[in-house]
């Protein structure tokens, strides 16, 4: 390998993959370090990917941006603040092709040429409360002191629909012997409320109903592009260049911990260990339930293979590959010096190797791995024995009084026994009589107190008419009243109908 100085570099190294029991692993271990913020850029034009990362220091000084060339660092530039993204892009056509680096950091992107400074960009600032603004002029002019200033900032904190500006943010978070100090410090400048720029991939306004906390964009600008949001509302929205609202809604039924785009489908990894897919207008094709919690996802793009597929930190220091909903190869964290959870993924070309896999840990490590030139992945599921979607058991109710009753009684009465029984208990009576030709039935309507009798008689004959009939009602008067309880028909010509309550 070309990250090893020496024979003897590289025997140890083998020895320590035979006794981690990676000796048979598609992976080979090759650099353990200590950074954050990851990016692979060809900086000088020459075929050679170096790895840009920015180190976080103490998170008060010596935050710095870091360029290394295999284990050696080539070069490092100070940051004034902590960097919440970071992104290599081409500014120009010019060859060879250098890429520029982009970092974020607070409000501003710095730029670097040539691993110099180049150029700051300031986002443009938000709208500020007016009650906001309001209560720091009159801090400024002396009206009101530290203690009234933070009870009226809090109550504006609650109630506006502006969110405050970082100062009062701030202020709200010292302790009261501070407070004096920091107005005077501040009041005198103008109040501002700027963007943080926590995200490096779109520059293009768009309006949507949660914040942000993922982002997966697609495309060209000037031509045709998607951005794909996850919110903190657990939904998913696509964008799109020709609106500047949502084009399609994917509501989830936990928060999204991850996201990855592959072609025209989108992976998203839940916060109840599922891994989910959709196509880009919202239809759900599979679901892949995962051993442990989801810290982090990634693509892995092969582009000499033309192999695509999604990576996958569990919180069990495993690093699963899947294609499609096939697991294909697992990743586990090295145990020296002990296991850690990988917290981020990323996927590339580092040095001269097209297929480096670049994870870094919760407790600050970067793990970096190469894919053997030699490495087949099968297609079909790896995960042995039967899918685990199979020995999930159903949430089905439990069987109550009511449906019991009533499966008994479709049992024991069957449509054939049913009217036989209705015939001999005449439930619907017909007359016997050749005089009289009469059919009469009863219904019932209604729950209670009160019920509605619906009482048929229908003269069967074709065209003789009966006359002078008298219907009588029989019942418990303990338990029902009936009025009237006797009437009279005059006639029943063809049928009559009779409501009684």
């Amino acid at each position: 390998m070309a990250m090893c100085a020496s024979a003897a570099e590289t025997k140890e190294r083998r020895l320590i993959v035979k006794l981690l029991g990676l000796e048979g692993s598609v992976w080979s271990s090759c650099l353990w370090s200590l950074l954050f913020f990851a990016a692979l850029a060809d900086l000088h034009g020459d075929g050679e990917n170096k790895l840009v990362v920015g180190d976080l220091g103490t998170g008060a000084c010596n935050i710095k941006l870091k360029v290394y060339k295999g284990t050696s660092l080539v070069s490092e530039n100070t940051l004034l603040d902590l960097p919440t993204g970071l992104v290599s892009f081409h500014m120009d056509q010019h060859e060879p092709r250098t890429p520029a680096i982009a970092v974020a950091s607070g409000p501003f992107i710095y730029v670097y040429k040539n691993l110099r400074p180049y150029f700051k960009f300031t986002l443009p600032p938000l709208e500020v409360n007016p009650l906001e603004q309001e209560v720091w002029t009159q801090a400024k002019e002396d009206m009101i002191d530290p203690m009234s200033l933070k009870e009226m900032l809090e109550g504006i904190r609650d109630k506006a629909d502006i969110p405050l500006s970082v100062r009062s943010l701030k202020f709200l978070m010292l302790d009261p012997q501070e407070m004096e100090t920091y107005v005077n410090l501040h009041k005198q400048q103008p109040l501002r409320r700027q963007v943080a720029s926590r995200y490096m991939f779109s520059s293009f306004p768009m309006s949507l109903p949660s914040v942000p906390t993922l982002i997966d964009v697609t495309g060209q600008f000037d031509v045709e592009f998607r951005i794909t949001v996850a919110c903190r509302n657990g939904n998913i929205y696509i964008l799109r260049r020709d609106s500047p609202k949502p084009k399609y809604c994917i509501e989830l039924t936990s928060h999204p911990v991850g996201l990855v785009r592959i072609g025209k489908n989108v992976v998203v990894g839940c916060a109840q260990e599922t891994l989910l897919s959709y196509t880009q207008k919202g239809k759900k094709l599979w679901t892949v339930y995962l051993p442990a919690p989801v810290m982090t996802m990634g693509l892995m793009d092969h582009h000499t293979r033309g192999f695509q597929a999604v990576l996958v930190g569990l919180a069990n220091c495993q690093v699963q590959l899947y294609r499609d909903k096939n697991l294909l190869n697992i990743v586990k964290t090295p145990v020296r010096p002990k296991k850690d959870v990988v917290t981020s993924i990323c996927f590339g070309r580092f040095g001269r190797e097209d297929g480096s896999l670049i994870m870094t840990t919760k407790g600050g490590g970067l793990i970096v791995k190469i894919l053997k030139r030699t490495a087949v992945f099968d297609d079909r599921d790896t995960a042995p024995g039967p899918p685990l979607a199979q020995s999930i058991r159903l949430n089905v109710p439990k069987k109550t009084k009511l449906y019991v009753d009533q499966t008994m009684r479709e049992r024991e009465n069957a449509v054939a026994r049913a009217y036989v029984k209705a015939l001999e208990s005449s439930l619907t009576p017909m007359s016997a009589s050749l005089s009289e030709p009469l059919k009469m039935n009863a219904v019932v309507q209604g729950l209670g107190p009160s019920f509605k009798l619906t009482l048929n008689v229908q003269n069967t004959a074709a065209c003789r008419p009966v006359m002078n009939l008298a219907v009588s009602f029989l019942y418990d008067e303990a338990l029902y009243s009936m009025r009237p309880s006797f009437f009279k028909v005059t006639a029943a010509y063809f049928s009559a109908r009779i409501f009684l309550r």
